[in-house]
């Protein structure tokens, strides 16, 4: 890799890939060099529109094509990359679009049946920094603008704001920000991490090549956008090895089976719940699965005998596992190609190279190979820290640099991480992170709920899910069936108690603390 800057990036790709696709969405398909043009087209588009360099878009939407063109065109122009949940109500985009500042946002309407503007409008919060809403999909509401138009700006055509983007690509350093991802912490409050142009495309060079993506490689993405799973361990990887970008905008087995087919798909990753539905769709052999190659899971547990079936039922020759967080821009570490199934299926590989993993006690000291500590690590994949706020920065990176993931594990006599309790609360439902705390935070705005406690138990579909247990206020009265249809009016499906249980009290331990342990322990048996 040779590329330091993501622009840089997409002018490389050209140049070695002049013939391969790049981006296929339906009946659009892009070779690398057309991805540049458009790229650079929407650069000069986001320029003629006001978008000074540095400035942060927030992109809120589903994954198409317009996403990664438009993203491409917003860095090429010196801007900084803000992704929005597409599953978040008005309310949790609105905070982070005002939070990090964003002075433009670019949205779909209609997604998933949702009026993404007007959720937004609806939130009722403050958000003086934006200037812009661009709609790249659907109709566009009074007071946005359309893709198109965006696009179409009388002052993007002519060859000033081409110089312009010349010039911002070349005044765009390794080291500025390349996008804020906001992350739930167990605060339960947003906290946008920050990362690099260098850090990103280092991490990635490395990512894409463990696990064996190559030119050629027809790569669909179904994991969002807004996540780094997707953006950058997906079109960003593409960008880098030469790999066609099939975007996939829902999890649905039969789209998934069927573009597999069409598209003769090799790289297909995703959480657990992705395969074990392809390997028990009934109607799977009605489909050419023959190009399938390679997989790579985490997230969740992983049955071995899923990698078993795997490789036995499916043509995955490669299938890898991998554990990370946005903070370590998505990678901590990654098994190998040739490890077994049961290594695979049980850990979550070793530290990437060039930097140092260890597991330690709460004193700060390694621990023994085998025995359970914090997981932390240290290199240039570590976040540069969370936007505008030095001290939860300071509460996650130490002086030493080590970033304290929160996270408990083992390592092997080999260096191999196994997760044995995952960011205290936290659970993964279908793939994505839910935080306790975050819900519990929302759960505490309906107005028959005084105290509120949230843990994940297991679930044989989605992998694990939340309950909810809450003590109603004085002379109230809670129907549980109500609290989740008034939660899912609140925040985004993933987030919403699939039960509620209704308390007198909760269960607390002398100091106060609520033992959540007691709860999943009820939760598993009711």
């Amino acid at each position: 890799m040779t590329a330091t800057t993501i622009a840089r990036q997409v002018l490389e790709a050209a140049e070695r890939f002049p013939t391969t696709e790049a981006l296929v969405e339906g009946d659009l398909r892009l070779t690398f060099p057309e991805l540049r043009d458009r790229t650079l087209a929407a650069a000069a588009a986001f320029v003629a529109n006001g978008l000074a360099a540095g400035e942060r878009v927030a992109i809120w939407a589903p994954n198409i094509s317009e996403w990664v063109i438009a993203a491409l065109g917003a860095s090429a122009a010196g801007g900084v990359i803000v992704p929005l949940n597409t599953r978040f109500k008005g309310r949790e985009a609105a905070d982070v679009v005002q939070r990090s500042g964003a002075s433009m946002l670019l949205c779909v309407n209609g997604f998933l049946g949702n009026a993404y503007v007007d959720m937004l409008r609806s939130a009722e919060v403050e958000l003086p920094d934006l200037r812009t809403v661009v709609v790249l999909r659907g109709d566009a509401p009074e007071g946005t603008v359309a893709w198109a138009d965006f696009l179409a700006h009388p002052d993007a055509q002519g060859a000033e704001a081409a110089n312009e983007v010349g010039r911002r690509i070349d005044a765009t350093s390794p080291d500025d920000l390349s996008d804020i991802i906001f992350t739930s912490g167990t605060t339960g409050r947003p906290k946008g991490v920050m990362c690099t142009h260098g850090q990103t495309l280092r991490v990635f060079d490395v990512w894409s090549g463990v696990v064996g993506l190559t030119h050629g490689d027809r790569y669909l993405i179904v994991n969002p956008f807004f996540h780094t799973f997707g953006y950058k361990a997906g079109f960003l990887s593409c960008l880098i090895r030469g790999a066609t970008i099939v975007p996939e905008m829902v999890f649905d087995v039969n789209a998934v089976l069927r573009t597999v087919a069409a598209e003769s798909i090799t790289m297909l990753p995703g959480p657990p719940t992705l395969y074990l539905s392809i390997l028990d769709h009934p109607g799977r052999d009605q489909f050419d699965l023959s190009s399938l190659r390679l997989a790579v899971t985490g997230a969740a547990s992983v049955p071995v005998e899923m990698i078993r079936r795997m490789r036995a039922e499916l043509t995955f020759k490669v299938i890898v596992t991998a554990y990370g967080l946005t903070e370590s821009t998505g990678v901590v570490s990654i098994c190998r190609p040739d490890d077994e199934p049961e290594r695979i299926a049980t850990t979550s590989g070793v530290g990437i190279p060039d930097t140092e993993v260890r597991v330690i006690d709460s004193e700060g000291n390694e621990v023994p190979r085998g025995t359970p500590g914090e997981i932390v690590c240290r290199g240039y994949h570590v976040m540069q820290g969370y936007y505008l706020d030095p001290e939860a920065t300071a509460d996650t990176i130490d002086a030493d640099g080590w970033l304290h993931t929160g996270d408990i594990g083992t390592m092997d006599d080999r260096g191999y991480l196994a997760i044995t309790d995952r960011k205290k609360d936290m659970f993964i439902v279908g793939g994505f992170n839910a935080y306790p705390a975050e819900i519990e935070n929302a759960l505490l705005r309906h107005p028959g709920i005084a105290q509120v406690a949230v843990v994940g138990v297991p679930d044989p579909r989605m992998g694990e899910v939340g309950h909810a247990y809450v003590v109603p206020k004085a002379g109230q009265q809670v129907d549980p069936d109500e609290v989740v249809a008034w939660s899912r009016e609140q925040m985004a499906n993933y987030k919403v108690p699939r039960a509620v249980h209704v308390l007198d009290a909760l269960p607390v331990n002398a100091s106060g603390k609520v033992l959540k342990y007691a709860l999943r322990d009820q939760a598993r048996l009711s």
